[in-house]
């Protein structure tokens, strides 16, 4: 009986330090943001709330990596804060009750495809290796998915999807090309549609800067299929020139200061900053959840 029972002493102590011992090397995938979309639906200022824009400001620390046309985001967000309020300011810390977001920190690559399709990647790491606290990062394109071949988007979602391997505490943000004028049978249509197919099949986190600037407010026509630019000029008429702007249309017919906001836009109009802003405020306040 007494060494029935010291085998049974035995047998617990030996399944404790299996327990403890298992649930110590646990492989179990660090948390990872769940898949969104980030498009025309979500630049509206009507889906944001204090709480989750504080929220975001205490969770995340971004980096963007951008040129002119990704400056649309940051001066859009410059705009909306001098509109609305420090609720809405962001800096390079986060200091002063701030969103950290450190604009165009990266050495060695400006964007997606300058110098390069491939030296933002290695700027991503070697930012990374060196501030560990980032835990969201950004590039946007300036206007080489306009010329981009179908392997070299390739390459860019290759790079990504590494990324996200090395770094799985860091959530990366696909982003697609500006409109071109190009239409829905041009390259940049067709380059953008493969980067979002890949984005909703692999369930990543997508800003569709494309998108977002194929609508006005309203939402009632996709000017895209009306062959606009990143300028928002489109052809109303269908006479195969570019007689409208859809942002000063809009612009026109609502009120400054109530409706929208003047900013910065490069290359295009101050609406389309706005839309961008909004865009981007949804897209922080969905990661920080």
């Amino acid at each position: 009986m007494k060494n029935l029972s010291l085998i049974l002493k035995l047998l617990l102590i030996l399944f404790l330090i299996l327990l403890i011992g298992s649930c110590g090397n646990s492989t179990e995938p660090a948390k990872k943001a769940q898949m969104a979309i980030i498009n025309h639906n979500s630049a509206s200022m009507a889906l944001l709330s204090d709480a989750t824009i504080e929220q975001a400001k205490s969770r995340l620390h971004i980096a963007y990596g951008h040129t002119s046309h990704g400056s649309q985001l940051t001066t859009g967000m410059e705009g909306l804060a001098n509109w609305k309020g420090s609720m809405y300011a962001f800096n390079n810390g986060g200091t002063d009750g701030a969103l950290d977001l450190r604009d165009s920190p990266f050495a060695g690559a400006y964007d997606l495809g300058n110098p390069d399709r491939t030296s933002w990647a290695t700027a991503t790491r070697n930012y990374l290796n060196a501030n560990s606290e980032i835990n969201v990062i950004i590039w946007s394109w300036c206007g080489q998915v306009s010329s981009a071949t179908e392997n070299d988007i390739d390459t860019y979602l290759s790079l990504m999807n590494g990324l996200e391997e090395d770094y799985p505490n860091v959530t990366f943000v696909y982003m697609t090309g500006h409109l071109d004028g190009s239409g829905a049978d041009g390259n940049l249509n067709q380059r953008n549609e493969q980067i979002r197919l890949y984005c909703q099949n692999n369930k990543k986190i997508l800003y569709d800067f494309a998108d977002i600037e194929s609508y006005d407010p309203d939402g009632s026509n996709n000017y895209m299929l009306l062959y606009a630019n990143d300028a928002c000029d489109y052809d109303s008429d269908d006479d195969s020139s570019l007689d409208a702007n859809w942002a000063v249309n809009w612009q026109n017919a609502h009120t400054e200061g109530v409706d929208w906001y003047n900013c910065s836009s490069a290359h295009s109009q101050p609406l389309n900053a706005n839309r961008k802003a909004y865009a981007a405020w949804n897209l922080w306040v969905t990661l920080a959840e």
